[in-house]
């Protein structure tokens, strides 16, 4: 790993938010991501499952965490099981986590090797009634490869096929949205990483310039700052590329006069941080790219302020379709009778943004939070609305990532990444 090592506390706290809403005599089980296989010998990266790193801080495949809170001894409340590391995986791999360095990154004493996982297993099925499991449940997700937690429930279903089965997934929606300080501060860091990329394109764009030499400095920024690299797959989209929400090819040259969306951000001890700025190739904004630009921005503003606790994200999204309506009137894309003969359904603004424009960010860049409750102190949301343009040729999308209060307006990760077009400008001409 990359990152500074991250205090064990925030993973007891973590596990103990987890176990006080767990049913009486239950166990809870959290398998480690595959490492997924390309060709040949070829694997990708490997990318713990956000779930076991949150409640244990196991950075690390083949690794298995189990609780068990009304276990008959203590030493079976938590444990941990690793593949058992060796001389010869230390030469060819690297040193894997020993018994006492898992319990220096987790907090957790008890650490079996993996090979005893489903003998001791056994035992504590035969104690408890029910076995939480941990199914995919977020409302993006769209699962084709059977995982390794997959396996395992499928596994466990038909050896032990008399007991409960409860979900573990709806408690980490909830606790997961609402971050802790220690969190906040390691996302703040992913902010800050990202600022420092940021700040180094916006000297280094110019006429001619292609996409994927963007990516190449921003991901050299974010490396050397012990990110792993890009939050999510990037978007660098010159032009038209704008224009299409997902444009991830990057291939392009960037064109004299044209603007240029940048949605790409690091990424830091498996948080997130999600930012979009959309700057100029020639270093200024034309009068119709500012008039547009500041559209956007003043969407941004006004809907950063409503995120407060007891906001629900339906309302919200209604009310942020109403002030982009109004922008887009002023902008003569639409007119009054398009607001007049629109579909509830799909609003005359829907034509020019079509996406939302918040969601929650934190150990995934889409992370969990359940949109029909009502939103809480701590949690982490972007602000991203947009104004794409086909017919004029660019797209214009603005996203900052904000912490919501107890009172008052959300903070704001990435205060200090400039946004206003006389700073972006101005960087871009130093």
């Amino acid at each position: 790993m990359k990152y500074h090592q991250i205090d064990r506390q925030l993973f007891i706290k973590n596990r103990s938010k987890f176990t006080a809403q767990m049913k009486p005599n239950s166990v809870a089980v959290f398998n480690s991501n595959d490492i997924y296989p390309v060709s040949a010998d070829s694997t990708l990266p490997f990318a713990q499952h956000r779930d076991i790193f949150y409640l244990s801080g196991v950075d690390q495949e083949e690794s298995i965490l189990l609780l068990f809170p009304d276990a008959p001894y203590e030493n079976q409340r938590e444990m941990l099981f690793l593949k058992e590391t060796s001389e010869h995986i230390a030469i060819w791999e690297g040193e894997k986590l020993t018994k006492d360095r898992a319990f220096e990154v987790s907090g957790i004493k008890t650490v079996h090797w993996l090979q005893d996982f489903e003998k001791v297993l056994f035992e504590m099925m035969t104690h408890c009634e029910t076995a939480y499991i941990n199914t995919n449940e977020h409302y993006r997700a769209t699962v084709e490869t059977e995982t390794r937690e997959a396996r395992f429930v499928k596994w466990w279903k038909a050896k032990y096929p008399a007991h409960q089965v409860a979900k573990s997934n709806p408690i980490l929606q909830r606790i997961r949205s609402v971050k802790e300080t220690e969190e906040l501060d390691l996302i703040q860091n992913a902010c800050n990483i990202t600022e420092k990329g940021f700040k180094r394109i916006l000297s280094f764009v110019k006429p001619n310039v292609t996409e994927y030499e963007i990516e190449a400095e921003l991901i050299h920024e974010f490396v050397r700052n012990r990110s792993k690299g890009f939050a999510y797959t990037p978007i660098i989209a010159s032009g038209n590329n704008a224009n299409v929400l997902h444009y991830i090819e990057n291939n392009q040259q960037c064109k004299a006069g044209d603007l240029i969306l940048l949605d790409v951000a690091a990424e830091y001890a498996n948080y997130s941080s999600d930012m979009t700025r959309t700057i100029p190739v020639s270093g200024r904004y034309s009068d119709r790219q500012k008039a547009v630009y500041n559209a956007v921005l003043r969407v941004k503003n006004e809907a950063t302020k409503m995120l407060t606790p007891g906001t629900l994200w339906k309302q919200y999204q209604f009310e942020v379709g109403k002030i982009m309506t109004s922008e887009l009137l002023g902008l003569g894309l639409i007119d009054k009778a398009d607001v007049q003969n629109e579909n509830p359904d799909w609003p005359a603004y829907k034509k020019y943004f079509m996406h939302g424009t918040s969601h929650h960010m934190g150990l995934d860049t889409h992370d969990y939070g359940i949109l029909t409750e009502p939103m809480k102190a701590n949690m982490v949301f972007t602000v991203e609305p947009g104004i794409y343009i086909p017919a004029e040729g660019f797209g214009i999308r603005l996203e900052d990532n904000v912490v919501i209060q107890k009172t008052g307006e959300p903070f704001n990760l990435m205060r200090n990444i400039p946004i206003e077009i006389e700073e972006i400008e101005t960087l871009m001409n130093s």
